[in-house]
């Protein structure tokens, strides 16, 4: 099929009078500028831009969007915005978590995001009991993908302890908990049953260093490798001023500077959120090639802290952005918000500019 638009944002920069054909599948097979439209062409209203990815979904929360509203008792935080959410994620069956993902990404779709990273760990039962189907809940997450029509690639979360060091999961996180091997199986049955699915990826995410440790870790990896040692990997990193101190307290050492001192971190790697990183680690990010998966929506409605992006972006860092909770479904408030907390901290305007591009929009 063809379409035609009379202005649309190309890697290159705005063009006019664009010709974007599709294949039997859907997918872009040529994109023209200066072109006149087919007598097949559908024209497309006002200016169109590529579609984002979003790097970043738990797409249960979208349900609890909402619900941690209220003050506790206590100081709120992330940790008592936590267990509201534990509370809510253990009364979820698959049909319901089916639901609120095809739910999520149809808006998904609807505010400009064609294709989400799912980071996935309500894997079993009520209580952690594994399903018959050790896939049972990310398969209703690829169906949710598919009948929405939106790209997925589909991250299960290793997840086995409750704090650094190898300690005890809580209550709240049993049906999260994974061992490896039962981990790398499950890898394996997804991968056989979608891997031939258009406009899909599987890949895997440690959910933090607080889940694992360096040996569950390594295994992990090297099980992955074997399958695919190009497929992705997602860690929430240093989200937290907390969790860098547990950190520091553990090991010595600050979050990212133990993950890239103990494993070959590189392009695949997607850090997500990498809140409280120093200047060292901002490079380490940087030079390495991997992603820093920024959520500033999520981030500032958890109270979690600002991402050091001018620091980051001096060093040419790559970055995404992701809905994570999904407290706001839409990329144009992520990207805003990223650049206007800069501005609020540094009492600056236009943060995100370069000398190569000025316009902050466009350099976003």
């Amino acid at each position: 099929m063809d379409f035609f638009a009379k202005s649309a944002l190309l890697s290159r920069g705005w063009a006019q009078d664009v010709l974007l054909r599709t294949d039997e599948d859907g997918l872009l097979s040529e994109v023209r500028s200066n072109a006149r439209p087919t007598r097949a062409s559908l024209r497309l209203a006002g200016p169109v831009l590529p579609g984002m990815p979003n790097l970043h979904s738990h797409a249960f929360q979208r349900a609890m969007a909402g619900l941690a509203e209220s003050a506790g008792k206590e100081p709120d935080s992330f940790w008592t915005w936590r267990e509201v959410m534990y509370r809510f994620v253990s009364r979820l069956d698959p049909e319901q978590l089916g639901a609120i993902a095809a739910q999520l990404y149809l808006e998904m779709l609807k505010a400009g995001y064609t294709s989400v990273a799912e980071f996935h760990y309500l894997h079993h039962q009520p209580g952690g009991r594994p399903y018959d189907d050790l896939g049972e809940m990310a398969n209703r997450i690829v169906r949710a993908a598919q009948q929405t029509g939106i790209g997925l690639t589909l991250l299960p979360v290793l997840y086995a302890y409750g704090g650094f060091g190898g300690k005890q999961p809580a209550r709240g996180q049993a049906r999260f908990i994974n061992g490896a091997d039962r981990f790398l199986r499950l890898v394996q049955e997804l991968k056989a049953r979608h891997d031939n699915k258009l406009n899909m990826r599987i890949g895997i995410a440690p959910h933090s260093l607080r889940a694992v440790t360096k040996g569950l870790l390594s295994e992990t990896l090297t099980g992955l490798n074997r399958m695919d040692d190009t497929a992705p990997v997602h860690i929430h990193i240093a989200e937290q001023t907390r969790e860098v101190e547990d950190c520091q307290e553990w090991s010595g050492m600050r979050p990212v500077t133990w993950l890239y001192n103990h494993f070959d971190v590189g392009q695949r790697w997607c850090l997500v959120h990498a809140t409280h990183i120093n200047r060292m680690e901002a490079w380490m990010v940087s030079n390495s090639g991997a992603v820093a998966g920024l959520c500033p929506t999520t981030e500032a409605n958890l109270g979690d802290g600002i991402f050091p992006l001018g620091l980051y972006m001096r060093g040419e860092g790559s970055f995404g952005i992701g809905s994570d909770s999904h407290i706001s479904v839409s990329p144009i408030e992520d990207l805003r918000w990223l650049e206007y907390v800069q501005r609020l901290r540094r009492e600056i305007r236009n943060v995100a500019a370069t000398d190569r591009q000025r316009h902050v929009g466009m350099r976003l």
